[in-house]
């Protein structure tokens, strides 16, 4: 599949400008729409998070302290098929991005990833992911983080926040599946990489194609502000993260 540099980075400004606009017309008045469709208010949406902020996973990361990490994902709907499951394994590389490494184990710690789907899935290019399938969850994580300089190549397998622009960086990411090095000089940073398990990253389901409004898949606007269950019903084949947690280096 031909990318271009200038055809990528429109559809990723676009995507990206349409879900954030969306994301601030359903917070104005302090009010977030939930999976369900009820409104939900900023205090609730707070709750959530402190009683994520107990688990397990969280109480025993340390992220941030300048240590690679492995994140092994648990994945389910592989090709599409109910059933078919597998695993892969992240490992973190501050020592490329500090700061994309240390949101990406903060993200991991807080079971951010359980339930996310793999939205947009190009065969040859990338696999996008990283937004949760629970409006007043993602809302907790809006504010960006500053930009890591790029400090190695966008080579195949490493893993990248998707960004539309300087300081944009929040929850979303891409695997490289090809040589997408065009890439280094756009400000992709990559922040670690798969070490193992990259034949269950190709199967990915990639049926949907690209995301609206420039194909026929998933509108991430959508997903911001309805979740999975706008997924769940309108793309139900798309392969999804059952886990993800830290695993001895």
């Amino acid at each position: 599949m031909m990318i271009t540099r200038s055809s990528f980075l429109l559809l990723l400004t676009l995507s990206f400008l349409s879900c954030t606009a969306a994301f601030s017309e359903s917070s104005k008045s302090g009010k977030l729409r939930g999976v369900n469709g009820e409104i939900t208010s900023e205090a609730q949406a707070e709750e959530v998070i402190e009683d994520q902020s107990g688990l397990e996973n969280a109480a025993t990361a340390d992220f941030g302290d300048g240590t690679s990490k492995l994140i092994k994902f648990h994945v389910a709907m592989l090709d599409g098929t109910s059933g078919a499951e597998g695993s892969f394994v992240v490992k973190t590389r501050p020592e490329w991005a500090p700061l994309g490494a240390a949101q990406f184990d903060e993200l991991t710690s807080v079971n951010f990833w359980e339930g996310c789907r793999i939205f947009r899935v190009l065969p040859g290019f990338v696999s996008q992911f990283g937004i949760n399938g629970d409006p007043d969850v993602q809302s907790r994580w809006k504010e960006p983080i500053k930009d890591d300089p790029v400090a190695t190549t966008n080579a195949a397998g490493t893993v990248v926040f998707a960004t539309a622009g300087k300081g944009t960086r929040t929850t979303q990411i891409f695997i490289n599946l090809d040589d997408n090095s065009f890439l280094d000089d756009m400000g992709f940073s990559p922040i670690g990489e798969v070490v193992s398990g990259m034949d269950v990253v190709k199967r990915f389901f990639s049926g949907y194609g690209e995301g609206y409004p420039q194909g026929n898949g998933p509108s991430q606007s959508l997903i911001q502000t309805t979740g999975n269950s706008y997924l769940e019903e309108k793309f139900p084949q798309l392969s999804y993260f059952t886990g993800a947690s830290f695993v001895e280096l």
